[in-house]
């Protein structure tokens, strides 16, 4: 089975600072013997306002740039040490550009072949220190990202990691309301979501969109809890989060790239 995992600020870099006990938590879940794994980072940019200690996301595209760039490099060793002696793993950094241009789909699908083949997890993030259009909003922070990924992939399953049990239905009596499967993502649900968190730019409206789109291109999608010791094997299991089951058989052959 073939998983793409999106982790997103919230969880990997609460409050700026890389939270390495829950990324390595989410590594011991993998079953690395039978399933092939993708994994959609987010927090390079929080973890560079750590490093240069700031203490709010800068709002301007360059200082951006520069935390990107430093929260990078970050990141990635913090991934080489948790797969240390389990997995080799390689740094993808993706801009909307690699989804539009058929050439570079192509290109892009090729050397995630291999990879997958060759047994390397792919860790993908958003060039975001060159790419501008990312930083400005191009993709939903990773969100949208994971969900053109794990078609070009032909991934089994995307599965949304964030800090809430999924999907929560609002204004109801006493408290909200896990949604525990949504067949179609409507205006209705949508107008039901909150904003974007203080560290990231998205939310569950942007994973909503980007369920809609994976479960499109006959993807199996969960939003889950990233926080739950056995948050992947449940969410596969449809015991826990938000499920979007696939509106279309997924197909095997190379798809065309996605228009934007």
């Amino acid at each position: 089975m073939r998983i793409v995992i999106k982790v997103g600020t919230s969880l990997i870099a609460p409050g700026g600072q890389i939270d390495i006990n829950l990324l390595r938590g989410i590594v011991d879940q993998l079953d690395l013997a039978h399933n092939e794994y993708l994994i959609v980072t987010s927090g390079a940019i929080a973890a560079g306002m750590s490093s240069l200690s700031l203490g709010n996301r800068p709002t301007d595209v360059p200082r951006m740039q520069a935390c990107a760039a430093i929260g990078q490099s970050r990141l990635m060793h913090t991934y080489e040490r948790l797969f240390f002696g389990k997995k080799v793993v390689a740094q993808l950094l993706l801009s909307s550009d690699d989804f539009t241009s058929p050439v570079r789909y192509r290109n892009l699908q090729n050397a995630l072949a291999q990879l997958l083949k060759l047994g390397v997890i792919p860790i993908i993030n958003e060039n975001d220190s060159v790419s501008v259009r990312e930083l400005e909003g191009a993709f939903g922070d990773n969100d949208e990202l994971s969900s053109l990924l794990a078609t070009a992939a032909h991934a089994d399953w995307l599965l949304l990691l964030t800090n809430v049990d999924g999907f929560m239905i609002p204004n109801s009596p006493r408290k909200p309301r896990l949604q525990r499967i949504i067949r179609k993502v409507t205006p209705a649900l949508e107008g039901q979501c909150d904003g974007a968190s203080s560290l990231g730019r998205g939310g569950m409206l942007s994973k909503l969109r980007a369920a809609k789109l994976a479960s499109d291109a006959g993807v199996h999608v969960a939003i889950v809890n990233g926080r739950h010791p056995q948050a992947i094997g449940l969410a596969i299991h449809r015991k826990i989060g938000t499920y979007f089951p696939p509106t279309r058989q997924a197909r095997k052959s190379v798809r065309s790239p996605i228009t934007r």
